[in-house]
């Protein structure tokens, strides 16, 4: 297979994932400006980062005025994860020059890297840099058209745009915690902690917040439920 049908291969898997990024990143430019965030920056952020979750919490942290190392403390924890998705994907990528390997690990993704992880060829860059440009358009795009329509939009309808983000959260956890009980634990220990600071420790800012019960409820649920390696 030549290099350009690889990348063809690759964009064609990343379609449907570039797709459903739209509405996500769309809604991003829109609180993003409507948080104080000019839409240039609210674009660049996005083409720059390419983090749904670690993206709303940044701009969360800004518009609270919060601080730089609170926002690098949130960020790193909540995108920890694309580091072991890197690694783990490691092993199934053909060889390549360090320059292009950085480029790949920049682009994976949840979405990314289950495409990724389940295609039965090998990874190739050329089949990566198809898989991730479409969905890094996509991204970049809804970023955008929120942006500047943001600005078209009545204030009071731009403002009330940030339901949106708490419907994204919902979708996710919400089927997810149905289906498996260590899910639901952990989401009830995240709920309850951050119930518990915003009542009763107020003066702990929102980004510290997310700090605290991520890694405190994420502890709970490996200590309680522990993955069990397979017999080999």
């Amino acid at each position: 297979m030549t290099k350009f049908k690889q990348f063809l291969k690759g964009a064609k898997l990343g379609l449907p994932i570039a797709l459903g990024y739209i509405p996500v990143s769309f809604s991003f430019g829109m609180l993003a400006v409507a948080g104080g965030i000019p839409p240039l920056a609210a674009i660049i952020i996005s083409m720059t980062n390419l983090t749904s979750a670690g993206q709303f919490a940044g701009i969360s942290i800004i518009s609270a005025a919060g601080g730089i190392s609170e926002m690098a403390v949130t960020t790193f924890v909540i995108n920890l994860r694309y580091m072991l998705m890197s690694l783990s994907l490691s092993q199934k990528i053909k060889k390549m020059p360090l320059t292009k390997r950085l480029i790949t690990a920049f682009g994976i993704t949840d979405e990314i890297f289950a495409v990724a992880s389940t295609t039965p060829i090998e990874l190739t860059f050329p089949f990566m840099t198809g898989l991730i440009a479409i969905p890094y358009i996509g991204w970049a795009l809804g970023t955008a058209l929120g942006a500047f329509i943001n600005n078209l939009l009545p204030q009071k309808l731009a403002g009330s745009m940030g339901i949106t983000l708490y419907a994204m959260f919902i979708a996710i956890i919400v089927p997810a915690g149905r289906k498996e009980k260590n899910i639901l634990f952990v989401l009830i220990i995240a709920i309850a902690l951050s119930c518990a600071i915003y009542f009763f420790l107020p003066f702990i800012s929102s980004g510290w917040t997310v700090i605290i019960t991520a890694v405190t409820a994420s502890a709970a649920g490996a200590f309680f439920f522990p993955h069990k390696e397979d017999n080999l």
